[in-house]
């Protein structure tokens, strides 16, 4: 097997047949500007010259010179390494109460996109995907390798994309659908959440009973906290028809015993974390919960094979330079 350690420099051969061609026209027309003349002299047809052709070789010399730059390598060896990695999904809470201010540096969506993400960069072995829910769900982000693209459609995420409402059970549902034909060994969803089942047509724990017969462990996180909390409410002035965001002190209502059923019946844990020092350290021990080894390879040794290339560029560069001593005359 043959590998090539710098393929950027095959770049040289277009280079190398586009200043050719150049050269060529512009020479032809510093010879004969008039080419109804040069038919008439019986030169327009004419074998080229010695000089010509050893600028052509000059020019031809440099595509087995880019190769030998590229380093063609032969593999004599791989080595096999172990990774960790499993098929995930988080499910994400996007409904109106995930606007509340109890977080900082922003609200609870902000704060859990940002810890979401820390998570994901951490995983680089996963495949991820990415469920909203809010009075319904969708999924954003199937199950993909693709880290910088999952992360992307992580940071687009917005509220009021959904109708409102927190949708649990379809939430949990969409989640396991994405995992449902995964052939990994692991399996899981971490589902964000901060209130309490209050709109859809799945129950949760149908949804959890559902992850248990496919194998697939749940995670549950419950963000914020209960009680009166600052919420951004928008006001619309009854004058100007004007809408601006007012700040209000909101009941929130939470269910952590839901979650917790949710996480026993498929085997995970549940969560709670009031602020955004204890979200990351949620993500943290989630992180250390789901591991599974799997098998890579990985190529380490290789014998280098430019010298032929190297070698060849030399000779069709000589001989060159013998049709120019030829020719008494650069072709330049």
């Amino acid at each position: 097997m043959m590998r090539l350690a710098s393929p950027l420099w095959l770049g040289l051969i277009v280079a190398a047949a586009v200043l050719l061609v150049v050269w060529l026209l512009r020479r032809r027309w510093q010879r004969f500007p008039f080419p109804d003349v040069a038919a008439a002299l019986g030169r327009a047809g004419r074998f080229p010259e010695r000089t010509v052709m050893a600028g052509v070789l000059a020019a031809v010399a440099l595509a087995p010179l880019a190769v030998a730059l590229a380093r063609p390598q032969e593999v004599l060896s791989r080595r096999l390494e172990r990774a960790e990695g499993v098929d995930l999904v988080v499910a994400l809470d996007i409904s109106g109460s995930m606007s509340a201010l109890d977080f900082e540096p922003t609200d609870r969506l902000g704060v859990a996109k940002e810890v979401i993400g820390q998570f994901l960069d951490g995983r680089t072995n996963d495949r991820f995907a990415l469920v909203a829910f809010a009075g319904a769900a969708v999924t954003l982000c199937p199950l993909t390798l693709d880290h910088t693209v999952a992360r992307h459609l992580l940071d687009e995420v917005r509220m009021g994309s959904l109708p409102d409402g927190t949708a649990i059970g379809l939430g949990l549902g969409t989640a396991v659908a994405r995992l449902r034909r995964s052939e990994a060994d692991s399996k899981v969803v971490v589902l964000v959440t901060d209130g309490s089942n209050n709109t859809g047509q799945l129950d949760p724990i149908n949804a959890a009973e559902m992850a248990a017969e496919l194998g697939i462990t749940v995670h549950t996180v419950l963000v914020g906290r209960s009680g009166m909390v600052p919420v951004p409410v928008p006001v619309r002035d009854p004058r100007t028809g004007r809408v601006t965001q007012q700040v209000r002190q909101m009941e929130m209502e939470i269910n952590p015993e839901l979650l917790a059923e949710v996480a026993r019946i498929t085997g995970g844990s549940s969560f709670r974390a009031r602020d955004s020092k204890a979200l990351k350290e949620v993500f943290e021990a989630i992180d250390g919960l789901e591991k599974t080894e799997f098998t890579s390879t990985k190529l380490v040794r290789y014998r280098e094979r430019f010298e032929p290339w190297a070698v060849a560029a030399l000779v069709v560069l000589l001989l060159g330079t013998a049709l120019e001593g030829l020719a008494g005359k650069t072709p330049w």
